[in-house]
């Protein structure tokens, strides 16, 4: 058992027979009354989303998630494919259910896909990527890391902020867990 004060983004309990994923999650102590914890959650399974919010001392079944690395093949329809690196098996996920791991996902990437028992539930990304600049604004000489800076379209369709030097083509490391531009990778 959990209670809802240690549930953190990523995590995934039990909740009247359902399999929820904690997206988001913060304290929050009102003016007056008790602190309440504000929740997003997905049903992993529908792909609902929803916000709540939970007294910190209830308390909810955590499930026990199993991770296995594989290597994202390709989309097709509604469908991404991955195989399993060490037997070779493909597995299919709606990509609707992991519409925001996409935005992170090229071919031949190595990610892990999480089980509940021989259910597969989603992907677990690496803390960081490497994506190519498609589109931004052309660079500004002089600019530095301090300024406000300006969007970019990534090769995956995902825009990031990113410092006023960057030029497209440009390869940088994107942190998955904001979806933040974290430096340059190269050429």
């Amino acid at each position: 058992m959990i209670s809802a004060s240690d549930l953190r983004a990523g995590m995934t309990f039990i909740q009247d027979g359902k399999l929820i994923k904690v997206l988001e999650a913060s304290h929050h102590k009102p003016g007056k009354g008790n602190t309440v914890m504000r929740m997003k959650l997905r049903d992993v399974r529908t792909g609902a989303t929803y916000d709540t919010t939970l007294r910190p001392d209830e308390k909810f079944e955590k499930a026990m998630m199993e991770n296995k690395p594989v290597q994202y093949l390709y989309s097709q329809d509604d469908m991404a494919i991955f195989m399993d690196l060490e037997t070779y098996e493909q597995y299919e996920l709606p990509i609707p259910s992991i519409e925001q791991e996409m935005k992170y996902l090229l071919e031949n990437m190595e990610v892990k896909i999480q089980f509940y028992g021989s259910e597969v539930i989603g992907v677990t990304l690496p803390t960081s990527v490497v994506l190519r600049v498609v589109e931004t604004q052309p660079s500004i000489k002089g600019a530095t890391v301090t300024g406000s800076g300006k969007p970019a379209t990534m090769e995956t369709g995902l825009v990031v902020n990113v410092p006023d030097f960057v030029e497209a083509g440009e390869l940088l490391e994107i942190n998955t867990q904001e979806g933040t531009y974290a430096k340059r990778a190269g050429k």
